[in-house]
């Protein structure tokens, strides 16, 4: 096991990446920039390595990076409603960066901000430790926020994302990464064919601006049932309302019922690869990019539609505004903890 170090140069910025790698070739390769996933190679069914996320060719694009590609998320993943929340009585206002609502944490947020990383290695894994001090009222948000966030790969093909976080006066946050799965390998084909197991009976309808209206639905009858399987491209042929709002596909938090270790399982037959997720989060943003832009430079070709499968393990943001969602409030002092494997298999 072993992590190598190479250094970017990007316009007038020098970037290290660092590259983590097993007793089984398998490698997740890491910006210290947004702390951005750039690569996993992954093993299909006869041993072959391939890139399973999306990432761009030329490093320069990710100073733009409007899919978030692989990066860390931060302060809040997701949307909030009209960009502004209370705290005992006084309203806090963020940045607008789509439309009328606040996303991914603003900029520069996590996701455009240098990390301090300190590499480590040990018999059973490597890793690293990412830390990063967001300041007292960075994109209208409340208090000094002090984050650490612990990257591992283990010979057993898990890798594991903890977030760790305290702040000096109440506020919200939930943190989580934006890599784009895709277990075909090399991007060979989109992830429509891509089986989907999610244990979750519940999920969080969306109005036209993708913002949650305040009402939770249930799965049953309807394409949002991953409970038993179902393939990501049985979204896209729906005329489900939810389906079409999310322009034909998913992007939306489903709340784990939490009565499996996993909770959630990809497939990619013609692969054989499998991605299992394991977290104490208690839901997760699916998102099968229905909106990715097309003709983005890629490692391995042009982006289009439904290239990617994003898992958003999070709390939920509507909890700032509605009663009943997983709360993503923290007391001053409280201590943050999130944590998330994700664990390359082969399926027979």
């Amino acid at each position: 096991m072993e992590v190598k170090t190479d250094v970017v140069q990007v316009k007038d910025q020098q970037w290290k990446e660092f590259t983590l790698v097993n007793d089984n070739q398998m490698a997740v390769s890491i910006l210290d920039f947004g702390g951005i996933i750039t690569k996993i190679l992954a093993p299909d069914r006869d041993g072959k390595l391939e890139n399973v996320v999306i990432g761009f060719e030329n490093y320069e694009d990710y100073l733009d990076n409007p899919g978030f590609f692989g990066a860390l998320i931060g302060r809040v993943a997701g949307r909030i409603e009209k960009a502004q929340f209370e705290v005992d009585g006084k309203t806090f206002t963020l940045p607008k960066n789509e439309g009328e609502h606040h996303l991914h944490g603003g900029e520069p947020g996590f996701h455009k901000s240098i990390w301090k990383v300190v590499p480590f290695e040990n018999n059973d894994e490597v890793g690293l430790t990412l830390t990063l001090k967001s300041e007292d009222g960075e994109n209208g948000y409340p208090g000094n926020l002090w984050m650490t966030v612990t990257y591992t790969l283990n010979n057993d093909n898990a890798f594991t994302i903890t977030y760790e976080g305290v702040v000096d006066h109440k506020t919200i946050l939930t943190s989580t990464n934006h890599s784009y799965f895709n277990l075909s390998g090399n991007l060979k084909s989109d992830i429509q064919n891509h089986e989907i197991t999610l244990d979750s009976s519940q999920f969080v309808e969306l109005d036209e601006e993708l913002i949650p209206t305040g009402n939770i639905l249930e799965v049953d009858n309807t394409v949002y049932d991953f409970r038993n399987g179902r393939l990501m491209k049985d979204g896209v042929t729906s005329d489900y309302k939810q389906n079409l709002v999310a322009n034909h596909g998913y992007d939306h938090y489903f709340i784990f019922d939490h009565s499996k270790q996993e909770s959630a399982v990809v497939r990619e037959k013609e692969s054989g690869r499998q991605l299992t997720v394991i977290t104490d989060q208690p839901g997760v943003v699916m998102y099968t990019s229905n909106n990715l832009p097309e003709g983005l430079g890629l490692r391995e070709r042009e982006s289009v539609q439904y290239l990617g499968l994003c898992l958003e393990t999070q709390g939920s943001p509507a909890s700032v505004h509605h009663e009943g969602f997983p709360s993503i409030w923290l007391d001053k002092d409280e201590k943050y903890f999130a944590k998330t494997s994700f664990i390359f298999d082969i399926i027979d």
